[in-house]
């Protein structure tokens, strides 16, 4: 596997790994990596010849009282992860090398960004969308894959791929879960023991709502309340939202008859998870992935 740090060398290895025609798949990350990443890394090297991974910790998708400065920082850990998959390169640049000087251009999603976590985090899709479009311009990908926990940041990237002509394909990969359900996230590494039982609190509310989906309940308001009702039971979790919507558009919508997205946030103490499920429509629901 090889390093690099700069965008000019990360171009020019990746023109090398695409030579023959083959097909180069990327993976970004913010690095603290765990099972739900090596998942998408697995899924890129089924599909692709060569893979890419990037690890860097994006400033600007970070609030000015988030939590940018801890999120965890495990690069040697990460590197002898990635060596083990079969990653082709990894680029993992400074914060200097992504932005430059006094960087003043910025991709711009709209009201799609002020939705889910948007509303909760305003700037943030602007940020993601940023860092995502200059990496697809340095790495080129023919494939680049997401978590599918991370539904909205999908809805929006999906969006200006689409908007913005890139020429690469987004692949979603199912949400992988510890064993007791709680979605892998990096900063489940955050929470004590006490939050880490309370957090799933986030998993029962979803499974609350898929089940009543499965037996035929098609309000969204009702489901919404059933699941606002298993996180009321644990106090030690502070809801931020739990919305049915649109996967695509994140409009809100009434009834789950045609699908939707159920999408939760909450907080144990300073802490901020988030999980989802898709509803596939009338019949059944697809399960927390």
């Amino acid at each position: 596997m090889k390093i690099v740090r700069s965008v000019e060398e990360a171009r020019a290895v990746c023109r090398m790994l695409r030579e023959g025609g083959r097909h180069l798949g990327f993976v970004p990350t913010m690095g603290a990596l765990h099972e739900g990443h090596l998942s998408l890394v697995r899924a890129a090297r089924r599909d692709c010849p060569v893979v890419a991974v990037s690890i860097f910790v994006n400033p600007t998708q970070f609030g000015p009282n988030e939590d940018f400065s801890k999120y965890p920082r495990t690069f040697d850990r990460d590197r002898e992860l990635l060596e083990k998959e079969g990653v082709s390169l990894l680029f993992a640049p400074a914060t200097e090398e992504m932005y430059p000087g006094s960087a003043t251009t910025f991709v711009e999603i709209g009201e799609l960004g002020n939705k889910l976590c948007g509303r909760s985090r305003p700037g943030h899709f602007r940020g993601v969308a940023t860092i995502v479009a200059k990496l697809f311009n340095i790495i080129a990908p023919e494939r680049a894959y997401f978590g599918q926990k991370d539904a909205a940041q999908v809805a929006v990237l999906r969006r200006m791929v689409r908007e913005l002509n890139f020429d690469v394909d987004l692949m979603v990969c199912p949400i992988v879960r510890e064993p007791d359900g709680l979605a892998m996230s990096s900063r489940n590494a955050y929470l004590d023991s006490s939050q880490r039982k309370a957090a799933l609190a986030l998993y029962r509310a979803l499974c609350r709502m898929q089940t009543l989906a499965d037996r035929g309940e098609r309000n969204a308001a009702t489901l919404i309340a059933a699941g606002k009702q298993v996180i009321a039971d644990e106090p030690g979790l502070r809801l931020d939202y739990l919305e049915v919507a649109h996967p695509e558009t994140l409009d809100a919508v009434p009834d789950v008859s045609r699908g939707a997205l159920v999408a939760v946030a909450g907080f144990l103490g300073s802490t901020r998870l988030i999980d989802n499920v898709v509803l596939q429509g009338v019949g059944r629901a697809a399960g927390p992935s």
